[in-house]
């Protein structure tokens, strides 16, 4: 792939279709050309080019990936129907069926609220997160973003070659990033090391991967970016004097062994080193893939041949062997790798893999057009091998229908590696990784997963949240009769990973009868915004801020595990003007404290401090009292001292302003006394990053109760501790302490 793009002249993108496209061929990209410079002609991008330069690199990256003709006609086409007055009943007339099919599904990927078409397209599937009118169905600007990705995985699943041109359309517009506002840039960015690299990660065209993980990391992270990339540059002609040598030292040492190879120094990636760098917690002159050749070889036979001289000659490295020529990996890459400590005393890592290996590695599902028609049949057999495993790791995705949820599911059931696991009979189980035993249970069979209440990993008893790792002999211990817990849908605990046993339990509690799961429904959100320390809520509100009609049907969905909690506490927290924080959940909130934490209506700057009497926190309805010499103290509306206070004239309307600090929470905690149990309490709060500001624990026979103050960020965090607690051994609950 090129890293920048000119204008591609027509006669460019010529020069660059495959050798076996014929005259007419040619002539056919040369008309689409011609449609879509028409079609497109007062259009520019941010960057101030035509925008059919757009279309036309599209195409070229479509090019280099050797894709048949109608390929790369939808993809000079792919916009035309989204942005300008061709139909697709005009391309079906001009191009034929299957390059209709093509631009279509393309545009069904785009159609969400777009802003206008001088936004460079950039966002083809995210910009309509600024268009000024959005569907209710899409209110926040992460559904939106998370509905066209949920489309563009589904058309993975109908026909690959549409996803193909989408991630030429993300590739090019990372191109030209550089030309949009800084706020879109970073977003668009982390999106695509979050969806479109993993994507073409998982139809394995590196090609296309390394380039949008380094353009995006380039954004995301643009001081370490800098940094790597400086230190390659800044050591690069000792490199490559060093790489010379090692070349040639192998090519002499390979050819003495009558083994024919071609020797190539291995691209450096700066994202790939700085992840090598963070997992390893190592500098960059300690990450072994700085100093990297490939083998392309003739055959299998010489891959381990050339392994074997290589280990012979310099000592192998403990734990820095994979063979994926055996076993290969799941989206087929195969290749061996090893890394030698080197003649300098410097580590060495190699490839070894043959000409089709390479040609695999490269292009990934995309390698099948690259045959000669002799291995044609063998191409086929592996793309539909290819396009099946991905359908089957997708199986689960008519169940899902929320955005947000699909894209999850797809990030933590598609992306992520893979382990193997082992029946009891021996049979192989292939799960995502970081699965536990009821994700095992449910892979094995529905009726097992139901029943699922214990397991056995190479023959010792483990707790269901156990992750599993490849090798293991897994043993599912059942019940006779009996069915899931809602507590396995509770992400706080960790007891289920997969998006195909979430459906699965999910379509259990389905099928239970409306009026248990009503009265389920009920007790839980009572019993969690008592559990809070919250006032009473009006449910018909609440219901329809969360797009239900009546509480009856937000209940039922609750019961049922249809509706997550913790949405609940989140749309509950946001009632009470703490979005700002509750958008930044998920990532890593500063300690530090923020001296405008209160904004007091009409007096912006005063002096505030909270009240100790009730310790007031995000998502509290709050009231500010002014104390002499102390500005304004901020309580609990409910608290016991402003509800009895006479001076109703010091009381001030205030309301949460951004939170970038922590508040001090009272809790209380309820168990049966044991051997450990404050220490399992500190342990599981210092796991959570919550800080310990008091505590106090009394005995009652065998009772005991336990009194802290934490330090917490907001409502939803202080759920989740909550949550936590009382899932350890012997609690009773784990409550906030009303004032008063």
């Amino acid at each position: 792939m090129k890293g920048a793009d000119a204008i591609l002249p027509v006669e460019k993108l010529l020069e660059q279709l495959p050798e076996t496209y014929s005259v007419q061929d040619r002539e056919f990209v040369i008309r689409a050309y011609n449609v879509a410079k028409e079609a497109h002609h007062e259009q520019k991008r941010h960057s101030g080019e035509p925008y059919i330069t757009h279309c036309i690199a599209v195409a070229s990256i479509l090019a280099e990936l050797n894709v048949p003709r109608d390929v790369i006609v939808a993809g000079l086409l792919h916009d035309t129907v989204e942005d300008t007055d061709v139909t697709l009943a005009d391309i079906r007339r001009d191009f034929g069926e299957p390059v209709k099919n093509l631009v279509d599904g393309v545009t069904k990927l785009l159609q969400l609220p777009r802003v206008s078409r001088g936004d460079q397209h950039a966002e083809s599937d995210s910009a309509a997160e600024e268009a000024p009118a959005a569907p209710a169905a899409f209110g926040r600007k992460e559904d939106m973003a998370s509905e066209a990705l949920r489309k563009t995985f589904l058309a993975m699943g109908e026909d690959v070659r549409v996803v193909l041109i989408k991630l030429a359309d993300r590739l090019h517009n990372m191109r030209t990033l550089g030309h949009m506002p800084e706020h879109k840039r970073k977003r668009i960015a982390q999106q695509t090391l979050d969806i479109f690299a993993p994507l073409a990660n998982r139809l394995g065209i590196w090609q296309l991967k390394w380039e949008l993980e380094d353009l995006a990391f380039r954004y995301v992270n643009p001081e370490k970016y800098k940094e790597i990339a400086e230190q390659l540059d800044g050591k690069r002609p000792d490199r490559e004097a060093q790489m010379e040598a090692i070349k040639t030292n192998l090519s002499k040492l390979l050819e003495k062994n009558n083994i024919t190879a071609e020797i190539s120094g291995r691209p450096k990636h700066i994202y790939s080193i700085y992840k090598k760098m963070t997992k390893k917690d190592k500098p960059f002159d300690m990450v072994r893939d700085v100093r990297a050749v490939r083998l392309i070889v003739p055959d299998v036979i010489s891959c381990y041949a050339a392994l074997g001289v290589i280990h012979t000659t310099w000592r192998p490295l403990r734990d820095e062997f994979d063979d994926y020529i055996a076993a290969p990996k799941d989206n087929f890459y195969q290749s061996l790798h090893t890394a030698v400590m080197y003649d300098d005393k410097r580590p060495l890592e190699v490839q070894i893999r043959t000409r089709e290996m390479h040609m695999n590695a490269e292009y990934g599902i995309a390698a099948h057009w690259l045959y000669k028609e002799g291995s044609k049949q063998q191409a086929n057999k592996n793309y539909e091998q290819r396009v099946n495993t991905l359908r089957s790791m997708m199986e689960w995705r008519s169940e899902v229908n929320d955005a947000t949820e699909f894209v999850e599911s797809m990030q933590s059931d598609v992306f992520q590696d893979r382990v193997y696991i082992f029946t009891p009979r021996g049979d192989i189980i292939d799960l995502p990784a970081n699965s536990t035993p009821i994700d095992f249970a449910y892979q094995v069979h529905t009726d097992i997963g139901h029943r699922c209440r214990g397991a056995r990993i190479n023959g010792k008893l483990v707790p269901l949240y156990h992750e599993l790792k490849t090798g293991d002999q897994v043993e599912i211990l059942t019940t006779k009769r009996g069915g899931p817990s809602r507590d396995w849908l509770n992400p706080n605990l960790g007891l289920v990973k997969t998006s195909r046993a979430r459906a699965k339990i999910k379509n259990w509690f389905k099928k239970q009868q409306d009026e248990q799961n009503l009265a389920q429904g009920r007790t839980v959100i009572e019993r969690e915004i008592q559990r809070l320390g919250l006032k009473d809520q009006n449910y018909d509100d609440l219901a329809r801020q969360l797009g239900y009609k009546t509480h009856n049907d937000f209940f039922i969905d609750l019961g049922r595990g249809d509706l997550a909690l913790t949405k609940v506490i989140r749309e509950l927290a946001e009632s009470d003007e703490n979005q700002e924080i509750l958008n930044r959940i998920g990532g890593p909130l500063p300690d530090a404290t923020s001296t405008n934490a209160i904004e007091v209506v009409g007096l912006k700057g005063m002096l505030s401090n909270m009240a100790k009497c009730c310790n007031p926190m995000p998502g509290d309805q709050i009231v500010g009292y002014i104390t002499r010499g102390r500005g304004a103290t901020i309580h609990r509306q409910d608290c016991p001292n402003i509800l009895n206070t006479e001076d109703r004239e010091r009381l001030l309307q205030v309301g949460w302003g951004h939170m970038e600090r922590t508040y001090p929470v009272p809790i209380k905690i309820r168990a049966y006394d044991r051997q450990g149990l404050t220490s399992d309490i500190t342990t599981l709060l210092n796991g959570e990053g919550v800080n310990i500001l008091d505590i106090n624990v009394g005995v009652n026979k065998s009772l005991a109760e336990l009194k802290l103050i934490v330090e917490v960020k907001n409502i939803t965090h202080l759920s989740r501790i909550l949550t936590r607690i009382e899932n350890l051994p012997n609690v009773l609950e784990a409550v906030r302490t009303n004032p008063g």
